[in-house]
């Protein structure tokens, strides 16, 4: 019998109710994947209630191709944070390298062979992020300095972008930790560190990951060359958006008390609830403004333990979900 060749690239994509983006997803991904490279597609349906799985399961019997390989699809039945969804990714992953997408990020042509490229060309590259377009082409930061006083001061002063944004340029170049949206590890990398900390549900778990790759002597990468359209669902209705900030917020401070002391901790929430009471004060007054919003990042930022966050609301929806299941019988 002979052995089959794992391949070099693993594909990992994670899908919480986002049917039509995941299916961009998928498309872009047949699309762009590079020739001659062995590839496969691992699709985490992350308890969804659109038929995202069908669609997924539909999209990959129809498909005139296999460019990027086989897909995969991996169901929850209860929904899990964004952590613990591309830690499961990356423990059921085969490649060499393992490129995180989100379900609403679509590679342009040559990402994944560009990320391949800079990986191949350092060795201790733990991983490498593209660069992040929004839905009109534009680029977004993506890639950031550590969280810590100082940054948090820079925040403050309004001096966020100068100071602690790092992807910028034309060049590959070092960073400390990058979006998780398009993010490229190396598997090796990952193990080595215990993939991610499912203590972060979602937002700052990237962040603490490559915290602890840089711990551990391996480097993130920002490559200019690599682009990927990362569509912005985030909503402007402050009653559906307060779990995200909630979360936001909490993981934040809980990567602050993970890896500095409690007082730089303190001082992080002081800051930062500072730098967005000045832009609520500023918005109060100006047009077109999301004053609300900023009063709630502000107040939120103090307290982060306060509220309820996603996670909160997801183990809620799926309690409810359970005791209507153990009605019904």
């Amino acid at each position: 019998m002979v052995a089959r060749v794992p391949p070099a690239l693993s594909y990992c994509v994670v899908n919480t109710n986002g049917r039509e983006h995941l299916l961009a997803c998928l498309e872009a991904i047949e699309r762009t994947h590079p020739d001659g490279v062995e590839g496969e597609i691992l699709v985490l349906d992350n308890a969804s209630t659109d038929g995202s799985a069908e669609g997924a399961q539909d999209w990959d019997r129809n498909r005139q191709t296999r460019r990027a390989g086989e897909m995969r699809l991996i169901g929850l039945e209860r929904r899990e944070g964004k952590a613990a969804n591309d830690s499961r990714l990356l423990g059921e992953a085969r490649g060499r390298y393992c490129l995180l997408l989100n379900e609403d990020s679509e590679l342009r042509l040559g990402a994944a062979r560009a990320l391949i490229a800079a990986l191949d060309a350092e060795p201790r590259a733990g991983a490498a992020t593209a660069q992040l377009l929004d839905s009109g082409g534009a680029p977004v930061p993506c890639a950031w300095r550590f969280p810590g006083v100082g940054t948090a001061l820079a925040g403050a002063l309004f001096l966020h972008r100068l100071l602690t944004v790092q992807s910028r340029g034309s060049e590959t170049r070092p960073v400390d930790w990058a979006q998780s949206s398009a993010l490229m590890v190396r598997r090796e990398a990952a193990a080595a560190v215990g993939y991610l900390d499912r203590d972060f549900f979602v937002y700052y778990d990237e962040c603490d990951f490559c915290k602890r790759l840089a711990e551990s002597g391996w480097r993130t990468l920002f490559v200019p060359a690599a682009r990927a359209v990362h569509h912005d669902q985030l909503s402007t209705d402050l009653a559906a958006g307060l779990p995200r900030i909630v979360e936001f917020h909490r993981n934040r401070d809980l990567y602050m008390r993970k890896h500095h002391r409690r007082a730089a901790a303190l001082a992080v929430r002081v800051l930062t609830a500072w730098a967005y009471a000045v832009r609520a004060a500023v918005a109060t007054v100006l047009p077109n403004r999301p004053a609300r919003i900023y009063w709630t990042h502000a107040r939120q930022a103090l307290f982060p333990s306060r509220g309820e966050s996603l996670r909160d609301r997801a183990g809620e929806d799926y309690r409810r979900a359970s005791s209507s299941i153990r009605s019904a019988s």
